[in-house]
């Protein structure tokens, strides 16, 4: 094999291994970005990612709401009519978190219950996301009413 023809061949081998390199960084740093979405009954079902963070979604469960006067610690129950999860979660909630709302929290399961690190709540009255009106209805479940009352 000629020098030319030689060299020519590790540049393509060395460009080869370089995009490689790429795709390889870009999976991994998307496959750590991805969030899956598990329902409340999957998790009373113990089908839940270990050591993983995933959303849950569902409704807020009516009279479950437990606050910590002394800082932003908070405790509620989250249902999707066939399952419900306790979330702890410590931070400021939505302006629209209520009882009887639909919301989404993303965290990991420890010790049993769904430590959140972030909380979100529709955004307006026709909203809901789709994995929480998926849950519902599998569930028979109704959605919640646009104001909360139920």
């Amino acid at each position: 094999m000629n020098p030319k023809r030689k060299r020519r061949l590790i540049l393509v081998a060395l460009l080869l291994l370089g995009v490689s390199a790429a795709v390889a960084l870009t999976l991994t740093a998307l496959k750590e970005n991805v969030s899956l979405f598990i329902t409340p009954k999957d998790i009373a079902a113990g089908n839940i990612p270990e050591g993983s963070n995933f959303r849950v979604g569902g409704i807020v469960v009516a009279q479950s709401v437990k606050r910590d006067p002394d800082s932003l610690h908070i405790q509620f129950d989250v249902t999707d009519g066939a399952g419900t999860v306790r979330v702890d979660y410590t931070g400021i909630l939505p302006d629209l978190f209520r009882e009887g709302q639909g919301i989404v929290a993303q965290g990991r399961i420890e010790d049993g219950v769904f430590k959140a690190n972030e909380v979100l709540a529709k955004h307006d009255e026709n909203y809901m996301p789709p994995e929480v009106t998926e849950a519902l209805k599998q569930a028979n479940t109704p959605a919640p009413h646009p104001s909360g009352a139920q």
